[in-house]
Formats: C-alpha cells, structure tokens, sequence
C-alpha cells in the first residue's frame, strides 16, 4: 500500500491510497465466505460454494464491494498511522478506481486536530476577589441556621408573610380539572416563592378554612407552560417562631457550647467557601489568557457537532427535566434565538479550544495519570452523578470511556501547571498562593466546565 496526505487548510487533509489487488486477499477470502453463509446453490452444502460458482451466480462486483467495505478501514487507519495525524471524527471516504485484479485507490478527507504553538505562559497575571469574610455574612449565615430550627404552632387569625400554611390545590387548565391538577395537605411558607407565581397574594389575609382562586402558569405536569385557574384552600395557619440566639441555640444548632464558638466556625467555612470561589475564579481567568495566548483554529465540523450535542442537552435534558422548552426557556432569560445561537456557538468554540489548548500542555509538560487520580476523579463524578462509585465505574468500564476519563484529570493537572506559574493578585494588591494538594481537582472541574459539552472524538471509521 502506498498513501500521500494533502494538507487542505490547518485542520482538514486529504489522504491518497493505492492498495495493490494481492493486499486484498484476505478481505476477499472473507467476502466469499459470510456470501457462502448468506445463500444456498441448489447441488452444494451450505458454505461449501466455490468462488466461481459465486462469481456465476450472485457477480463478481458483489464480492468485490464486500471487500472493499472490509478492507477500507483497515487500510485507511494504515494510511493515518504512516502519515502521523491525529484525526478528528468520520472522513469522506471516495473510491477513485477499483480494477479487478490490479488496484484500488481512494481518498479520504478527514478534520484533524490543529498543530499548535503553546507560548511561554509564565507572565500570565490576574486578579480575583479577595477573600473577606463580614460581620453581616456571619450573621446571615447563622440566621439561615436559626431559620432551620424554626418551630411552628398553628394560631387563628388571617395568613401573614412567613407563615406555614397547609394548603388544597385544584387547578383547572380551560374549565377541566387536570389529572395531576390536584393536591392536598400541602405545606407551604408564604414569601418562599416555591409553588405558584400568585399564590402569596392569594393566601394572604386568609384564615383556616378560607379559600381564593387565581390565574397562573403551570411551573411542571402535563400542562406545563399553560395558563391555569387555581383553586387554593387554607386548611391551617401556623406561625414560625425562631430560636433565641444565644448559647442554647449554639448546643442544639451544632457540636459547640457557645453562640461564640459557633459564629467562629461560621466564619472559618465562610472563609474556606471564600478561598474556594477564589480558586475557581483564578483558574478560569488564566484560562481565558492562556486562550488568548494560543492561535486555534477550529475544525468546522466538529464545531457544527459541538453545537448540536449543546442544542441537544439542553433541549432534551436539561429543560425537559424542569418542564420547559427552548422558546419558554428563552424567554425567561430575555433572550432571542439570535443571542442564543450567538452565545451557543462562543461556549463551543471555546470548549474545543480549551480541549485542544490542555491536551497540547499534556504532551509539552509530559503529564501522566496515576491510579490514585483517577480513581478520586472518578468518585468525584460518581458522587456528582447520584451514583456509588463502582456503579459509575461499570458504566465507566462498559462504555469504554476510562480514557475520556483519563483525558478530563490530565487537562486538570495541565491547567493547574499554568495557574501555579501565573501571578494572582486580589482586589487588594496581595499575591494569592493557590499551591495546594487540591488545585489539580479543582482544575480539572474548571476545564471540564469550560469545555462543557466537547467530548472524546468519535470514532476513527470511514465511510464510504
């Protein structure tokens, strides 16, 4: 076999095959034989039919074409070896000539991932939040505690703003009373905007026993979406009373005996959440510059499948699981389909981008992943996934994507090479210091958000 390769443009080449008919041998011998396995001859045993009679029979370009569907793949992942490329995706496969007992030649025009030239990234500086933790963040932390151990007591007297009242729906979408339109027993806090837009107005001044009716817009169910009538009944009307903040509340809210020690330990998890965000927020600005330091060119194709594969989660997963669609979904962000498109297509460019950028800086830093890497990449995405960890490492196992694994935690540690030689500074002018033991796993959650829908390559087969 002899092959060529034509570079067409940065991301796309044309390869160029001749294959001699002797190399076809074997893909012939398993032509005749599942044709053998395939048709009976009235005087032969089944799989016993000589070529000839085949030939006769049933032609000789149907063998052939069996063959070449055979051999193509074989010879064109030959052709990518020999020509080095690191190809992207399904090629173009075009048979030029096919002489029976002479040659066969092809082409196959295939994307391929771009060579690039990573530039010193040492001198990257950015600037992120100080981390800063209030007197007022301490005290709205241990409120949302207190609120947690808030008791209630019914009274009787009219709804008001931060009760809990208990609650019989029935709503009724053009007259008739929907299946899954009725609801009883329902306990609701007033202000907490959990259920229905409309439903604080219409409860409130209402006392046990009372009842309202109003308009408004399913939120999930079979009618999601639609304009409903309402029918809101008060069963009951408690008041939530919070807990006195002083040192008991500080026993039965946590491990300490003091309100003081437990506004300490508030402050320190604020503080950790802080130098968290921090973190993320360092990363995904030395991101940004290291994008901006790299000339990437995008392979079209696979920037039309990456736009899809996002058009296709969002709509069929994302928004079906909370009862929406795409023009409902658009419409609460206050955004046009142009704006959509427009901020789809950037979020998928950047994705590859990233992908292309990070697995470069594997190869140019040598980066390598150990099992105790991913195996910890591996809980973390099982427990993300609402799966035990060896349920997730089946699946993982069974649908062969350990690599694409593999390739999430080595973009991780690649990232996390170029934050520690970046110059983060907060709001303040300090020099931040984010070398820690967890810096390569909070990396690899940042390039994996960058990226977000860009996934392993598909399959390396032609297609003729």
């Amino acid at each position: 076999m002899k092959s060529a390769v034509e570079t067409l443009n940065p991301t796309r080449v044309r390869l160029t095959v001749e294959v001699p008919f002797e190399e076809l041998k074997d893909s012939l011998d398993a032509a005749y034989k599942k044709i053998n396995q395939q048709v009976t001859v009235k005087g032969f045993r089944k799989g016993k039919i000589p070529a000839r009679i085949i030939d006769q029979r049933f032609g000789r370009g149907a063998v052939l074409e069996e063959a070449v569907n055979d051999a193509l793949p074989k010879f064109y992942t030959e052709a990518v070896n020999e020509a080095e490329i690191d190809v992207l995706g399904q090629p173009e496969v075009d048979i030029t000539e096919l002489k029976d007992g002479e040659t066969l030649n092809f082409t196959a025009e295939v994307d391929i991932r771009p060579t690039l030239e990573i530039p010193d990234f040492s001198g990257i500086e950015v600037e992120v939040d100080a981390v800063e933790v209030t007197d007022d963040d301490i005290a709205q932390s241990v409120e949302q505690l207190r609120e947690r151990f808030a008791s209630t007591s019914p009274v009787e007297r009219a709804a008001e703003d931060g009760d809990v009242v208990t609650l019989d729906l029935e709503a009724k979408v053009e007259g008739e009373v929907l299946e899954d339109g009725v609801a009883s027993g329902v306990s609701y806090t007033i202000g907490s905007g959990e259920l229905l837009d409309g439903i604080d107005d219409a409860v409130k001044g209402l006392e046990a026993g009372g009842e309202a009716t109003f308009t408004s817009e399913l939120k999930g169910g079979s009618a999601a979406g639609k304009e409903a009538e309402v029918t809101v009944k008060v069963s009951q009307v408690a008041a939530r009373e919070l807990p006195e903040l002083d040192d008991d509340f500080a026993q039965l809210a946590s491990e300490f005996d003091t309100l003081d020690e437990l506004k300490a330990d508030s402050r320190k998890r604020l503080e950790n959440m802080k130098q968290y965000d921090q973190a993320t927020q360092a990363q995904e600005r030395v991101l940004e510059k290291l994008l901006e330091l790299v000339e990437v060119p995008v392979p079209e194709k696979l920037l039309e499948d990456e736009i899809n594969t996002r058009k296709h989660n969002l709509e069929h997963h994302q928004l079906g699981q909370m009862g929406l669609d795409l023009p409902k979904y658009l419409e609460i962000q206050g955004k046009t389909e142009e704006e959509f498109e427009t901020e789809t297509r950037e979020a998928a460019v950047k994705g590859i981008k990233t992908q292309f950028v990070l697995d470069e800086l594997v190869k140019q830093e040598k980066l390598n992943v150990n099992q105790e890497e991913l195996t910890e990449h591996l809980m973390r995405r099982a427990a993300s996934s609402g799966m035990s960890p060896d349920q997730f490492a089946q699946a993982v196992v069974e649908g062969g994507q350990v690599p694409l694994l593999v390739g999430e935690v080595a973009r991780g540690k690649a990232l996390a090479v170029v934050v520690e030689k970046a110059t983060v500074k907060d709001t303040n002018g300090e020099i931040i210091d984010l070398d820690d033991e967890d810096e390569a796993e909070q990396a690899t959650e940042t390039a994996e958000a960058a990226e977000g829908a860009a996934d392993a390559e598909p399959e390396e087969k032609p297609e003729g």
